[in-house]
């Protein structure tokens, strides 16, 4: 409003400097000859004019563009967040401790009986002085009866045993098994890992906890006649709901064991050893990379630019308009004095 009044002052003096003008020229019109009247002024004030109504339409015309550009921008960045929502980033973090919670290993050696049971550190696994035969068992052990939780016919029949802690030391659980007779052409041992002895220790009901551990967790087995070494590393998973599950990954490797035992023998040994491969606990969420504050201020910086360009369009066609009244003004003035 402020630049619209000062254009209309600036048009009154410059229509006050118009009618002095006029009559300047009438007073000369006595003097000077028809053929020399307005022929330089009028001529040099409509290039400008015609350069000023160029230069506008040039700048219109870029504002508009800008415009389509921003336009394009706020759609372009609501479909990016709408696609960040539909599909968020895995992100993996590491948590490095010292002591583990004990995990549970059930087994379910069917007709195999255990011989022995031991914790030790360092990787350091004295030999066998009499392999084959009743051993030490040094670890915390349950057996435990329940139904099948995939048929909920047959009985199933699991030894849980307390698994290595301490992470630092590299405690590890060897154990022991044998087996006089199968009726099977490969004799292996199931064994299922779940995350924590201790709760399986203070459940009420322990059966139920083992059916839903056996139809959470995946089952592993292990072979007689070899020494098979297990490297655990724990990944916890962060649902949407809030909810966290606990699953194992494993590396397995095999060695061969030498039965040095001086009679031949047709029953089976089995060895296995369970050990944390590193002090780090792996945790997997979702998450979502669109930030809608980000997005908010983009597009208010983008809905801002467009109403500035708009203004600035408007007024732009206003001055426009303005600047063609005046030329024309001037024509019809110029025209009715030389009439």
């Amino acid at each position: 409003q402020l630049s619209e009044d000062v254009e209309r002052v600036s048009e009154n003096q410059t229509d006050e400097r118009e009618g002095e003008m006029e009559v300047h020229e009438d007073a000369s019109s006595v003097i000077l000859p028809d053929g020399e009247l307005g022929t330089t002024t009028p001529s040099l004030r409509f290039s400008k004019t015609c350069l000023k109504n160029v230069f506008s339409v040039i700048l219109l015309f870029m504002y508009l563009l800008l415009m389509a550009v921003a336009v394009f921008l706020v759609y372009q960045t609501i479909s990016d967040f709408r696609e960040k929502l539909k599909h968020p980033v895995m992100s993996v973090t590491y948590k490095e401790v010292s002591l583990y919670d004990a995990p549970g290993i059930a087994f379910y050696p069917g007709k195999a009986r255990l011989l022995s049971c031991k914790h030790h550190y360092y990787d350091h696994i004295p030999p066998l002085i009499n392999p084959g035969q009743p051993g030490d068992i040094e670890c915390t052990t349950q057996r435990i009866n329940y139904t099948d939780p995939f048929t909920n016919q047959t009985m199933k029949y699991a030894l849980v045993v307390q698994g290595p802690r301490d992470v630092k030391k590299k405690e590890l659980v060897f154990l022991q098994f044998h087996l006089n007779e199968t009726d099977q052409d490969f004799s292996a041992i199931d064994y299922l890992l779940f995350s924590s002895f201790q709760e399986f220790v203070n459940s009420p009901e322990k059966p139920k906890f083992m059916k839903d551990c056996e139809s959470s967790y995946s089952s592993w087995k292990f072979s007689g006649g070899f020494r098979t070494w297990v490297k655990m590393s724990l990944v916890k998973t962060k649902e949407e709901d809030g909810s966290e599950t606990v699953e194992f990954k494993q590396e397995t490797s095999v060695v061969n064991y030498i039965d040095q035992r001086t009679k031949p023998r047709s029953d089976q040994l089995f060895f296995v050893v369970f050990e944390w491969k590193d002090p780090f606990i792996q945790t997997v969420q979702d998450i979502i990379t669109a930030n809608p504050w980000n997005m908010i201020a983009l597009l208010c910086g983008i809905f801002l630019a467009l109403f500035k360009a708009a203004d600035f369009a408007k007024l732009s066609v206003k001055w426009m308009i303005k600047i063609r009244k005046r030329h024309l003004k001037r024509s019809r003035q110029v025209i009715s004095h030389i009439s």
